[in-house]
């Protein structure tokens, strides 16, 4: 009964927003009382912990799915972009921006243990492109790893509507692309824009 109720309440506040969906909500779609619920989660902020730490692991194991297929690093991001876009089209609201403004704490604790493993993706992302020749050789790793994730975390938790903080991830992917792509990789994300759908 845990995991269901995770899944449930995971899916309203990805649609719904973090602070909109109240015990209530959650009991009435699962056609149980908010009594069960209270058994297994003493008070919001803990179902809300809990949903965000599958939320985490369904993303990296979509994205560990994604590296095996052995893309271009170049079509390796924008699927991984892609695979967000279908697991959070069903919301108005930005889930990050909602988590930021409500449950600071919570988010906070999401961030810091997103810094770890998103920069371990971007890190190899970067690295499979320079062997591939899609990236330019002499690149600081480090730096260009530092520079998108503050991209896309200043974008998600600064920005309210999900599709626009969707339009704005499209055009910080482009801009990390084009800053370190050799020529080969111009044509390569030119021929993903060609491709993609905001």
């Amino acid at each position: 009964m845990k995991e269901k109720i995770i899944s449930k309440a995971t899916e309203l506040f990805l649609k719904l927003g973090f602070k909109s969906v109240t015990m209530d909500d959650i009991a009435g779609e699962m056609c149980i009382s908010k009594k069960t619920i209270y058994k297994y989660f003493c008070n919001k902020e803990i179902l809300i912990a809990e949903s965000t730490e599958t939320v985490h692991k369904t993303i990296h194991e979509s994205i560990d799915s994604i590296a095996v297929k052995q893309y271009n690093a170049i079509k390796e991001n924008f699927e991984i972009r892609k695979m967000f876009k279908e697991m959070f089209k069903s919301g108005e609201a930005s889930p990050a921006y909602q988590l930021k403004k409500h449950y600071p704490e919570i988010y906070n604790k999401v961030i810091s243990r997103e810094l770890n493993e998103c920069s371990e993706a971007f890190k190899h992302n970067i690295e499979k492109g320079i062997r591939e020749g899609l990236y330019r050789e002499g690149l600081d790793i480090n730096i260009y790893v530092n520079f998108y994730y503050t991209l896309i975390f200043s974008i998600h938790g600064t920005t309210s509507s999900e599709k626009e903080a969707q339009r704005l991830e499209l055009e910080a992917l482009e801009y990390h692309t084009r800053a370190m792509a050799t020529p080969k990789g111009i044509i390569e994300l030119e021929k993903q824009l060609q491709n993609t759908y905001i």
